[in-house]
Parts: C-alpha cells; structure tokens; sequence
C-alpha cells in the first residue's frame, strides 16, 4: 500500500478588523474539520468555537444539503476552507435600519436648503 499523498489547503477567517489566511499542507482525504483544528486558528482566535461555527469552502456551504458537513467534507487540493462568523443582525432589519438612516439624511438636506 503506498503513501497518502499530501495535498495544500488554505483556512480563512474573517474579523471585521483583521483578517487570517492559513496555508497548510494535509494528507489527501483530510476532513475540513480536521484541517481547520490543525491549522492552528483557535490558538489565535481563542474565541472561535469551531464546533459550532460554520464553514463552507469556497463559499458553498458546508451545511450537510448540498454540500457535506465540515467533518464529512473531503478535501481536494487547493481548497479554501472559510470559517463564517454568525450574524450581527437579520440582513432584512439591516437593510430597514440603512433605508431608514438614508431618508433621515435626505430630510435633513432639504431642512438646509430651505433654511
């Protein structure tokens, strides 16, 4: 039988004021999962919970419909395993709270050019 091969991968995580991106080298058939406890992530973001964050490569989430979950997800060379950080807010308030902001800053225009 001969050696598994070693095949590269990258790990990104995003913070809205910094950002990482781990390249590591792991054996063919390695899981997603396995490769983001491996590169070491948690050690600098002792916050991440990895058992519950959720992940996705190359944007397509690993959510177990169509995709696999991260610690069944199989790895193929080159991948980029991303990490997603949960949602400060539901996107539809989010868009409620600009559109909101957006008319506020259009009256106060118009009460300047009247004044």
């Amino acid at each position: 039988m001969g050696k598994v091969p070693d095949i590269n991968v990258e790990i990104a995580y995003a913070l809205p004021d910094k950002q990482y991106l781990i390249a590591l080298t792991v054996k063919q058939g390695s899981s997603a999962l396995a490769a983001v406890l491996a590169s070491g992530i948690t050690t600098q973001c002792p916050e991440l919970d990895i058992k519950q964050a959720k992940m996705g490569v190359f944007s397509k989430a690993l959510d177990g419909k169509l995709m696999p979950t991260p610690d069944k997800y199989e790895l193929q060379d080159k991948d980029r395993v991303e990490i997603y950080r949960p949602l400060l807010i539901d996107p539809k308030q989010a868009r409620k709270q600009r559109a909101e902001k957006a008319r506020q800053e259009q009256q106060k225009k118009k009460a300047l050019k009247k004044g």
